[in-house]
């Protein structure tokens, strides 16, 4: 009988000699970062990656212009600092968020779900990883709009602050690759 493919030689769990490398199944779900006209590139690559590790999907939106006023015993209290329905604005982002995630993935098989969060994105996203203790958290690229750049400009990048904020693998998605431009030879 042929061994499985990547079957460790050891197995988890069992005694080891003192920083040997015993490697584990990954069992925690993956987090995606989503936003509002995203191509679907991002959450595709999830799903293929969650399927792939037969884990959960869980989409998350980062509502920026709303912020946490408390974080005790793990209650967040929503405070908008927009103008009076502010909070509308979000459940109804993360309404349409929702049938869009149900249109791309309603037929796909994998197990997900949408959770909204507020403040700063990439430390929103890096805590919903710890208390969901996920795998791999996706994010997107930004696409080369005026309103990203500006974004990018005052945010930073997500992926960037993901990857120098916290411990575990982040997985980027270009959304609009830069395509070089070779001279044409002469013939």
């Amino acid at each position: 009988m042929a061994a499985l493919m990547n079957e460790p030689a050891k197995k988890a769990g069992l005694p080891d000699r003192e920083g040997e490398f015993v490697p584990q199944r990954i069992a925690g779900p993956v987090v995606a970062g989503v936003v509002p006209g995203q191509p679907p590139a991002v959450v595709h690559s999830a799903a293929r990656l969650a399927y792939s590790l037969n884990v959960k999907l869980i989409c998350a939106y980062v509502d920026i212009t709303s912020y946490l006023s408390n974080e005790r015993d793990d209650q967040d209290l929503l405070q908008s600092t927009g103008q009076d329905g502010t909070v509308d604005d979000v459940e109804q982002t993360s309404a349409h968020l929702r049938e869009h995630l149900q249109a791309v993935l309603g037929k796909a098989g994998i197990r997900w779900s949408l959770l909204t969060l507020v403040g700063e994105p990439a430390r929103a996203l890096a805590r919903l990883a710890d208390s969901a203790d996920a795998s791999v958290i996706v994010v997107g690229t930004r696409e080369g709009r005026v309103g990203a750049r500006l974004e990018q400009l005052l945010l930073g990048s997500v992926a960037v602050h993901l990857t120098h904020r916290q411990a575990r693998p982040v997985v980027v998605v270009p959304l609009a690759p830069q395509r070089r431009h070779r001279p044409k030879e002469d013939a």
